[in-house]
């Protein structure tokens, strides 16, 4: 089956989203059988989709498949909004010049217990000044910033980011922006770049953020109810009812 190259239901729009369900019962019906769930299931890393791929048609009773669904997509909507939580931080940093170790308590305050100690942090970061040296070094994968990194991962980038902009200056991190991928911190940094104060970034930024929240939770309750309605053999016009019901 042909699907976007890399499904991500918070970044997709609602209409791709309902596309890749809507074919899903397209193949279903012409095939006949489970093949295309197995295939979809071995070949998907999103992992709400995933989920639904593997508790929806599982044999689950619906009941326990929605309250399952409803544990994981408050998992996951709480870990995009602390990661973009992170972003967030960082873009503020870079506006205001703040210090880098303020930061990282900024960013720790966002979980339970500190991912790693300052030190461990702060030497990872700073290994990465080496590390976008070399001449042909792959900056798309050294730079990239997403909501799909572990936590400490992208601390650990975000927090190169705040460095780099507080002793080179944060003009500087313009020629980044093209390898940074997550187009909320990339516009971020590119406002922070054009002086746009800090206050008013992380408040704009803070409305993005909710925007995002409340969009991505409205995709994943859309896709629980079209895969609900594949598994119970509904036609595929009302589907694609359920699918319009939830687009703007």
């Amino acid at each position: 089956m042909n699907k976007p190259p890399e499904l991500d239901i918070l970044e997709m729009p609602v209409e791709g989203l309902a596309a890749y369900w809507l074919s899903i019962k397209k193949i279903m019906d012409a095939r006949k059988g489970r093949d295309i769930l197995d295939e979809e299931i071995a070949n998907t890393s999103e992992p709400y989709i995933l989920h639904l791929l593997e508790t929806v048609f599982s044999g689950l009773e619906t009941p326990l498949v929605r309250r399952l669904a409803e544990v994981r997509k408050d998992i996951l909507i709480d870990d995009y909004r602390t990661k973009i939580d992170l972003m967030r931080l960082a873009i503020f940093a870079i506006a205001s010049g703040e210090n880098p170790r303020i930061t990282l308590v900024r960013m720790d305050s966002k979980f339970a217990h500190p991912l790693m100690t300052e030190d461990r942090a702060f030497d990872m970061a700073t290994a990465m000044f080496d590390a976008i040296k070399p001449k042909g070094v792959d900056l798309d994968l050294l730079l990239s910033v997403n909501h799909k990194f572990r936590a400490d991962r992208l601390l650990v980038k975000l927090l190169f980011f705040t460095m780099y902009a507080r002793r080179e200056g944060r003009q500087n991190l313009e020629r980044f922006i093209p390898h940074l991928g997550s187009r909320f911190f990339s516009e971020g940094v590119s406002l922070a770049i054009d002086n746009f104060e800090a206050d008013f970034l992380a408040n704009h930024l803070e409305s993005i953020r909710d925007r995002v929240m409340i969009d991505t939770a409205r995709k994943m309750d859309m896709a629980l109810e079209m895969a609900l309605a594949i598994r119970n053999k509904v036609n595929y016009d009302n589907i694609f009812r359920i699918a319009r019901t939830y687009m703007p």
